[in-house]
């Protein structure tokens, strides 16, 4: 017997009616043979690990655009936080840990350079529009190696529904989708404290005094929560109260962080890097890397300078900004005065 088939044989004793099961998987686009030791779930968590697009989240905002500090979230820190808080609600409902964390995993990958700033651009700029969640889904559909990652249904009904209007058809897929939002809104707080663009007076009493004072009590609590209120609801949701705090605090965020602080001041400067990046490579279409000049002949080339300009890190998109824009005897200049 394969080692898969001990795994969905243990899936099928242990795990609840409502988990989706490896064998219920609705498949692939494209057919595969099974691996012998992991089940398609599994096999697509691993794929997700080992992708570039993955390996760049290291170096792509979460908030705060080329934090100084250590501690500060990047979008892979975030995306491993909402995993491990993701697996640990499905394990208590007996839902497939691993199919939400494959989720988990995959559901930022479309993220552009400078966090939302970056997506803000490119959805006012490209004609198509842009929204990260369907970016993320043409990440592992399309541009991650050279046919995609061909991974099941449930996966990319995952990454693509953690977000927007509709709901993931999985349980597993709902619980990532309210994770990620107990994991950026407490990780934001704590981050906006150490850079000292809130202080702890500031958070709204109202809300700490249902969620926690701290961000391990804020985090332990809506867990909770989660795992009480849903042991056999056919949809995943936080209690009334816990929902209207989270909401709450949530909007507080918005008002005090996300939008005009001392944080986000550089923003305007990184949103002008991303269009006039875009905006040169409509212009200049033989300068894109041979792989996008080919994609633009039947993709388009608006598509294509889209996918590239958001598959960049921060990092990335400055030095690509500076080589073209910026002369090198005034980035010298500018080396000189820091000294």
């Amino acid at each position: 017997m394969h080692w898969r088939a001990v795994t969905e044989e243990r899936e099928e004793k242990l795990l609840s009616t409502r988990a989706c099961l490896s064998r219920q998987s609705r498949g692939r686009a494209v057919p595969e043979e099974p691996c012998p030791v992991r089940t398609c779930f599994q096999r697509d968590r691993d794929r997700i690990i080992h992708a570039k697009s993955f390996r760049r989240l290291k170096h792509k905002t979460q908030v705060f655009i080329i934090p100084e500090g250590d501690h500060i979230r990047t979008r892979l820190t975030h995306t491993l936080e909402v995993a491990q808080i993701s697996r640990t609600v499905a394990r208590a409902l007996s839902l497939n840990e691993d199919l939400t964390e494959a989720i988990a995993l995959g559901h930022d990958l479309g993220h552009t350079p400078f966090g939302h700033a970056g997506e803000e651009v490119l959805s006012r700029i490209h004609p198509g529009g842009f929204k990260h969640n369907e970016q993320s889904l043409r990440v592992v559909d399309i541009l991650e190696g050279k046919q995609g990652l061909n991974l099941t249904w449930e996966v990319r009904d995952g990454i693509l529904n953690h977000t927007g209007p509709h709901l993931p058809a999985t349980l597993e897929g709902q619980i990532v989708r309210i994770c990620d939002r107990i994991a950026y809104i407490n990780h934001d707080i704590d981050d906006a404290l150490r850079a000292g663009i809130l202080t702890s007076a500031q958070l709204p009493a109202d809300c700490l005094a249902v969620l926690g004072q701290t961000h391990r009590e804020r985090i332990n609590n809506m867990v909770m929560d989660l795992i009480s209120y849903n042991q056999d609801t056919a949809q995943i949701a936080l209690s009334p109260p816990f929902q209207q705090a989270a909401d709450r605090l949530r909007q507080f965020m918005f008002e005090h962080v996300y939008i005009g602080s001392e944080a986000k001041r550089e923003e305007r400067k990184a949103m002008h890097v991303v269009e006039f990046l875009y905006k040169y490579f409509i212009s200049h279409p033989a300068l894109l890397p041979d792989e996008y000049r080919q994609r633009s002949e039947a993709m388009g080339l608006d598509r294509v300078v889209c996918d590239y300009i958001a598959g960049m890190t921060d990092r990335y998109a400055i030095s690509m900004f500076s080589d073209l824009f910026i002369p090198r005897a005034f980035s010298n200049i500018a080396l000189e005065a820091g000294k």
